[in-house]
């Protein structure tokens, strides 16, 4: 079905990004994963492609594009399995904090080496105990001077090892009331003194991906580093979610098409009983059933990027997309996995990675239950402010 939400212009950069992610990453995915990391040649090529924030600002070197653009990377990645190349993380989670609530000083130092790819960017939200309570976090920024001093660990952190600039999330008020009132922003860079780097993580799926847990031992950096204003780096998080959770779909959703498409072209060519699996009514159903669930999920994320790029507000929406698309990808590549037979089960078939891959997106970028959480509130099924 034609996806009207996308120009000829929007097509033209899609097949610019096909073209490059084929000549250029595809066969580097095995080596990522092998590693558990990208590399930074990668990085610097997808930049001078222009493929690293085409929506963020012309004047300091971003595309100036509307986040479709952004969209169509994202999907082409997840087309291709590039799940090491976390361009959803730099340029449209972590980007935009920047951009948005950054100072020029801050805008004109870090977003022109985020385009190129020169920089890396990361977020630092989740801590051992806090899980999705981030209001609940321990990491603290004390001011001593004309520096913090940042003390506290984080863990679950993607692109924790590769990352040249990590936004922490940390409490420059332990004692405020209610706590989300304390919490700031605060730009790290690599070569901060007290900033450690800690394990790279061991993960069952998304094995090109660095995932690593993080540390600030008398961290110390210049108060110039605050990004936006004291105690309302919450609300600042607040106002960034709904894209992030766009963004989770968006990948979720070509990943599980990705994984449908090869299913179908195996059932065809594999044969049982004499006769491809696909000529199996139970296969035929199983395959046409997960094939209508990803285009309804398709209209209704393709609805929520309509809404987003006009600046609607769609945190219930972004919510509801964000936790059924990665279900959604969850049941296909469960499915397919067992449409393979034996041979899904092996690593030589990318079916066996998606299933690993699909099994943490319902618990990164707040976990699907409080998705849930979320639009109950919206919906005035639950008292407290969402």
């Amino acid at each position: 079905m034609h996806r009207d939400i996308f120009t000829e212009e929007h097509e033209m950069f899609r097949n610019q990004v096909r073209r490059f992610a084929e000549a250029e990453l595809v066969q580097k995915i095995p080596e990522w994963n092998r590693v558990g990391m990208s590399d930074r040649e990668s990085w610097r090529k997808m930049g001078a492609a222009g493929f690293l924030g085409p929506n963020a600002p012309a004047e300091f070197g971003g595309g100036g594009a509307d986040f479709l653009y952004d969209a169509i990377v994202i999907e082409e990645l997840a087309r291709i399995r590039a799940h090491g190349l976390m361009m959803g993380l730099h340029s449209d989670i972590c980007l935009p904090y920047i951009t948005a609530y950054g100072t020029t000083a801050q805008k004109q130092r870090y977003i022109p080496g985020a385009v190129s790819g020169e920089i890396i960017l990361a977020i630092a939200m989740t801590e051992p105990g806090t899980g999705s309570d981030l209001a609940a976090v321990q990491t603290t920024a004390r001011r001593d001077g004309d520096h913090y001093v940042l003390n506290g660990s984080k863990m679950f952190i993607s692109n924790g090892q590769i990352a040249d600039l990590v936004i922490v999330v940390a409490k420059t008020n332990t004692q405020a009331r209610p706590p989300h009132r304390g919490i700031s922003l605060i730009l790290v860079e690599r070569d901060a003194p007290g900033f450690v780097r800690g394990r790279k993580l061991d993960k069952l799926g998304l094995r090109g991906q660095d995932t690593s847990e993080l540390l600030f031992e008398d961290c110390r950096v210049s108060v110039s580093n605050l990004l936006g204003a004291e105690g309302q780096g919450f609300k600042m998080l607040m106002e960034k979610l709904q894209q992030e959770r766009l963004v989770c779909a968006i990948g979720a959703l070509a990943s599980a098409r990705r994984c449908l498409d090869d299913t179908v072209e195996y059932a065809k060519q594999r044969k049982a009983f004499g006769q491809p699996i696909a000529a199996f009514q139970n296969t035929q159903f199983k395959l046409v059933e997960m094939a209508t669930e990803i285009e309804v999920g398709q209209a209704f994320v393709d609805r929520c990027m309509a809404a987003h790029v006009r600046g609607d507000e769609i945190v219930s929406e972004v919510s509801m997309a964000k936790w059924w698309i990665t279900d959604l990808l969850k049941r296909v590549t469960s499915q397919c996995l067992q449409l393979h037979g034996g041979y899904g089960f092996m690593l030589e078939f990318p079916v066996a990675t998606d299933y690993a891959d699909a099994a943490v997106q319902s618990i990164y970028a707040g976990t699907n239950e409080i998705m849930k959480v979320i639009i109950a509130r919206r919906m005035g099924l639950d008292s407290r402010t969402p």
